[in-house]
């Protein structure tokens, strides 16, 4: 790709798809993407409203039903707080030197770097939002998987499942991030190597794993760590977010990517801007477990 060969608007989407296609915690299936389109810039807004329950009655043959309940409604506003840019050059001399496809792998790599930040970003914003009452383990007292029954890795999502049902949040679509370590742990549990009773994902999600325990299991390094206090003082606590995708709305833009050539070098070079934000908009149908690999 040269500077000629440029069009913005074709590079912008095929940015946006390969950061897309690369995120985790940002992708379709662990969050929403209901208001992607609105967001324009940094700072955009979006007014999110939610509706309250509806009464469901018993109905008395020739009997007449209550009247209409008012509805009640709330609303939150989902903001585009994060703009992340990426600016590269590819010199005249070197490119002569390379693949003539170095640029379209330098956006491909800029696109994979964008959805890490972005995916951070998601991961990091929405553990605190967890129902108080969805919550396994604290920053004080961080889980410790291990092979006693009851604290097993396995154990601990079938937990997280218990509050998400209690919550009466769907069995349909819920999904785990889980960290390395992690995944490790669930390996020793014959309940979750056992394929018979794992089930199986018809699309797979990015960082898929397996199914088991009711989750999609996903695998990132992006799951937030937090440093322990109290007891937990000095170690390092990891924060592992299950839920369903109706759970978390993200929207985001690839505003600019524009090529040109700097004034002062005699090469090619490309930058973008990309804008995100998103919001919890049902925190009951999240789950949290603090935990760590070790004591």
């Amino acid at each position: 790709m040269t500077i000629e060969g440029f069009i913005g608007t074709v590079w912008s989407a095929r940015l946006l798809e390969n950061l897309q296609k690369s995120l985790v915690f940002g992708q379709p299936g662990v969050i929403n993407r209901d208001y992607e389109g609105e967001i324009s810039g940094k700072g955009s807004t979006v007014k999110i409203t939610s509706i309250g329950d509806i009464t469901v009655g018993n109905y008395t043959k020739d009997s007449d039903i209550s009247d209409p309940e008012a509805l009640n409604d709330a609303q939150a506003t989902l903001t585009a707080t994060e703009a992340k840019y990426f600016n590269f050059s590819v010199d005249d001399v070197s490119r002569a030197q390379m693949s003539n496809n170095i640029m379209d792998a330098a956006m491909r790599q800029a696109a994979y770097n964008l959805s890490d930040v972005a995916d951070q970003f998601i991961a990091g914003s929405s553990y605190v939002d967890v129902a108080t009452a969805n919550k396994i383990g604290s920053d004080t007292a961080g889980k410790v998987p291990n092979t006693t029954p009851g604290t097993t890795a396995y154990d601990y999502l079938l937990q997280m499942g218990t509050k998400l049902s209690e919550a009466n949040v769907q069995k349909q679509g819920r999904w785990v991030v889980v960290p390395p370590w992690f995944v490790e742990k669930l390996a020793a549990d014959a309940r979750f190597t056992d394929a018979s009773a794992s089930g199986s994902t018809d699309a797979l999600l990015n960082g898929s794993v397996k199914r088991a325990a009711g989750f999609d299991i996903l695998e990132s390094n992006n799951v937030p760590t937090v440093a322990g206090s109290g007891g937990d003082a000095g170690k390092t606590n990891y924060k592992i977010i299950a839920g369903v995708p109706s759970a978390i709305t993200f929207a985001d833009s690839v505003n600019k990517v524009e090529a040109y050539r700097p004034d002062k070098r005699f090469a090619d070079a490309v930058k973008g801007l990309h804008v995100y934000g998103m919001k919890v908009v049902r925190p009951s149908a999240l789950a949290l477990l603090t935990a760590r690999a070790t004591t």
